[in-house]
């Protein structure tokens, strides 16, 4: 007889069921792990190292230091920083020391979400990563250099995982439905351009491609006759898939750069209503208002800049409100930064300026600064000229030096800075525009033209 109080197999999702068991049948991620690259070489000699996984969701960081331990034969044990602190952290420790001395082999300790750990929390890793107790190995989709300490950082190496193409997303939906046993069992007739309309519509989230195929599956209608009750995945299906509405949000989900996509491009579009919905959405799942407030800032000088240079400050002050008084008072400063950025001028000169001069710097070469320019606090210096021919613009007419040129002398007459004709900015080009004017006209510049 049966026992009644046994528990019945736990069915597992797709994703879980298309986990790679092998390097081999890992997807994506070949600008680390292709044929000769040193990761792909590290692990094949077991040379284990501490390291950090950088990446959206959905594109295999769990999955890579599951492999990581098993290619270098090492114990594989896992925290989630949702859920774990430093007593937690200690116990990973000691059971890593347990197991090393007794079976005399390493322990891969894997952090999911690592960002999430406050500064004490990364700080307990320190002794253990430097000894080599563990092997450490922390999974974020934060940027590492704004979200984890210095200190833990120099102990590992970050690497960037890529969002998979739409190819490798297609080659992974149709190797599921080839090789799951579950899918398998099941006779599916998929018309033409679905599995590559939800390669597309996955964005780069592997996970969310085969979460979106086994809801098309389920979502799948009978169909009898000459195709022996085949399960029809057609467009009608296709698009009940798609227009599902998700409503789920976490900062580390898969979810969470789309929101945050969206709010950004109201605001960029100057629609004040869809930005405070994609806000309150975000509030409303979760997610961190400060994260929303650096955001914000950076919407301030991106999309706005000098078009209305008060956009700014009032998102700074929306910050402190925030880090001041909490909620509600905080996330009420943020919305009224968010609406006035919607109905701001907008202006990205500033930012696409400031991109162009750092493309040129990292391209040409190490202009030496002008003569004129330099500056001479010694008497060798000032015996070279330094600082000699220089006019201080303000014993000029308007404080204006007429012709001088403040460029190295090879890339004189680069503009990088176009101010749109849009708020503020409309009047600092018409300024711009006069004294590049006074410039073509002065004497100094009539005569370098000969």
């Amino acid at each position: 007889m049966s026992d009644l109080f046994q528990s019945a197999p736990t069915h597992q999702p797709l994703a879980a069921r298309m986990r790679p068991e092998t390097l081999a049948q890992y997807m994506g991620q070949t600008h680390l792990l292709g044929p000769g690259k040193p990761l792909r070489e590290a692990v094949e000699r077991g040379q284990l190292h501490s390291m950090v996984l950088w990446g959206p969701p959905g594109v295999g960081k769990t999955t890579f230091a599951r492999l990581l331990a098993k290619e270098c034969d090492a114990r594989f044990a896992t925290l989630s920083a949702v859920l774990a602190g430093v007593k937690e952290i200690r116990q990973a420790v000691a059971e890593a020391e347990q197991h090393n001395a007794q079976f005399g082999r390493g322990t891969i300790l894997f952090v999911d979400e690592v960002h999430r750990f406050n500064k004490a929390q990364q700080d307990a890793f320190l002794p253990y990563v430097e000894e080599g107790t563990v092997t450490f190995v922390g999974a974020t989709t934060e940027n590492p250099a704004f979200e984890l300490n210095n200190a833990l950082l120099s102990r590992c190496r970050v690497y960037l995982l890529r969002s998979l193409d739409e190819e490798e997303l297609l080659g992974l939906l149709e190797r599921a439905l080839q090789s799951d046993d579950e899918l398998k069992a099941r006779k599916f007739d998929i018309a033409d351009g679905v599995l590559a309309e939800i390669a597309r519509a996955a964005d780069g989230d592997a996970r969310g491609a085969l979460n979106l195929l086994e809801i098309a599956c389920d979502l799948s209608r009978e169909e009898s006759g000459e195709k022996g009750g085949s399960l029809v995945i057609d467009e009608a299906v296709l698009a009940e898939v798609l227009s599902a509405d998700v409503r789920r949000f976490d900062k580390g989900g898969d979810y969470f750069y789309d929101q945050i996509s969206a709010m950004h491009k109201s605001v960029r579009g100057s629609d004040p209503d869809a930005a405070l919905y994609w806000f309150a959405r975000m509030l409303d799942g979760g997610c961190d208002p400060l994260y929303i407030a650096r955001r914000t800032v950076r919407m301030a000088s991106e999309e706005i800049g000098n078009a209305d240079p008060r956009a700014l400050p009032l998102a700074l002050n929306a910050w402190d409100v925030q880090e001041r008084l909490g909620s509600p008072e905080g996330e009420l400063a943020i919305a009224q930064a968010i609406a006035y950025l919607a109905v701001a001028a907008k202006s990205n000169a500033v930012y696409s300026a400031y991109n162009r001069v750092l493309a040129d710097v990292r391209r040409d070469p190490s202009y030496e600064v002008p003569i004129h320019l330099r500056n001479a606090p010694t008497k060798l210096a000032k015996s070279m000229a330094h600082g000699a021919e220089y006019r201080y613009a303000h014993d000029e007419a308007d404080a204006f030096a007429a012709g001088e040129n403040y460029f190295p002398e090879e890339i004189a007459e680069r503009r990088y800075y176009h101010p749109v004709p849009r708020g503020l900015e409309l009047k600092i080009g018409e300024k711009l525009e006069t004294l590049r004017r006074l410039n073509r006209e002065s004497d100094r510049q009539r005569y370098k033209n000969g």
